[in-house]
């Protein structure tokens, strides 16, 4: 066996035998009940992996695209699929916009809710929280602060706007956090400068089940973070672990209760420290991009551990935009310049590095993995394709039109990229 294969066999042993975790799919996930290919952003489990199947390494303009749909508005959301349909956000004609498509690409419906507020960075939109699913319903959420779920043939089930209940948004950029899904609530982070906080909301009305305070005195922009909680399902319950203003916090998602919290990764007191890139679970242990790309620390999560015993390891050396992927028990990071760093969750021990062709763009899309291989779309819509059993090695080079930001999805033995001009199916 080879190196890698010897590091994915020994991963699961010690996933086993240090963590006690039977499996890690069920223990980690933003969905259980697997209705869905694609529930959010992040993929199936959550944690940027794709579900079984075969998928295109080669693709062009010209070559293995099953279809090509322009897109009549603007958005940086990334799609999700459910019921055997897509389902995206974008602002058309100034107006938040939820389309649903099916899988050949042809629209089915599309609904609308409230005013688009504009986006400040050339890079976003006012659609930048990607919506997400359980499979019956699907929830979306806008900069301009209007929430709302949908049943899947587009009926509109309850609709609100969530700063004009609980304050202004305050952010100095654009909203960038996307809902989590837990089991019994629709949880969204509010970090910004004045009030923070995490709210959950009933699947069914939209009503407040908690609200948990996140106020945090840190400096200035500091205060404020783009992030999206990473949710982590255990014997005990549920736990949504978040990063922003300086600190990583853990809080129950039952109600709301905060379990613990740990600060110290803004040492020089930066007042511009915001942060983009959200947290992941590995095996026990939370890994945490900050510091706008300069650190990624492992942070453990076991209730029990002394505030100054949680931080597990942290190296100089992270993503500002990118959230990394976990794959069988290992970390896969990539760097908003290219570089892709393969670590052990449990040490932060580097494996191996590769650094992708070098460009005036960067990478705002996050990785995904599937079949074995690592997908890094940048933001050219050049999207690159490594192989892990090679350490890294890049086996497909792939170019399309237009500008991505949004995170590639797996489903049916497709790809389905989103760039702010089109949405692309790529076939095997």
């Amino acid at each position: 066996m080879n190196k890698q294969g010897d590091m994915k066999r020994i991963g699961f042993l010690c996933g086993i035998t240090a963590y006690g975790l039977v499996s890690f799919t069920a223990i980690f996930g933003s969905h259980a009940n697997g209705q869905s290919p694609w529930p959010n952003w992040r993929g199936p489990n959550g944690d940027g992996t794709a579900p079984q199947g075969q998928y295109a390494t080669q693709w062009s303009e010209s070559e293995n695209i099953a279809w090509k749909m322009p897109l009549s508005g603007r958005g940086a959301s990334t799609p999700i699929i459910a019921g055997n349909k897509i389902y995206m956000t974008l602002g058309e004609q100034d107006t938040n916009t939820l389309l649903c498509l099916d899988l050949d690409g042809k629209e089915q419906w599309r609904k609308t809710f409230g005013k688009e507020r504009p986006a400040k960075h050339a890079k976003a939109s006012g659609s930048n929280s990607s919506p997400t699913t359980d499979g019956k319903d699907v929830f979306v959420y806008f900069k301009s602060g209007d929430v709302a779920s949908v049943s899947l043939d587009g009926a509109v089930n309850w609709q609100f706007n969530l700063q004009e209940k609980y304050g202004e948004d305050s952010l100095w950029w654009d909203l960038g956090t996307s809902p989590v899904l837990t089991k019994n609530a629709l949880v969204i982070a509010v970090m910004q400068t004045g009030p923070s906080f995490l709210v959950a909301l009933n699947k069914t009305d939209g009503s407040e089940l908690w609200k948990a305070d996140r106020w945090l005195d840190v400096p200035e922009e500091a205060n404020q973070s783009y992030t999206t909680p990473a949710l982590v399902r255990h014997k005990e319950g549920e736990t949504l672990y978040t990063v922003g203003a300086d600190h990583v916090t853990a809080h129950s998602a039952a109600d709301g209760t905060l379990l613990w919290k740990i600060g110290g990764f803004n040492p020089g007191a930066d007042k511009y420290f915001r942060s983009i890139a959200s947290p992941v679970a590995a095996e026990g242990i939370v890994i945490c991009p900050y510091s706008r790309g300069a650190t990624l620390t492992g942070i453990k999560t076991d209730a029990g551990i002394q505030s100054d015993k949680r931080i597990a390891w942290q190296k100089d050396f992270g993503s500002d935009v990118p959230t990394p992927a976990v794959y069988e028990g290992w970390i896969y990071l990539l760097g908003d310049k290219g570089l892709v760093t393969c670590l052990k969750p449990d040490s932060g021990e580097v494996v191996w590095t590769t650094q992708l062709p070098k460009s005036n763009r960067q990478f705002s899309s996050s990785p995904i993995v599937a079949n074995g291989k690592l997908y890094c779309t940048r933001e050219d819509a050049t999207t690159f394709v490594l192989s892990l059993e090679n350490e890294g090695q890049i086996v497909g080079t792939n170019k399309l039109e237009g500008n991505a930001v949004a995170t590639p999805v797996f489903a049916e033995n497709k790809i389905f990229l989103r760039t702010f001009e089109a949405i692309y199916a790529i076939k095997l």
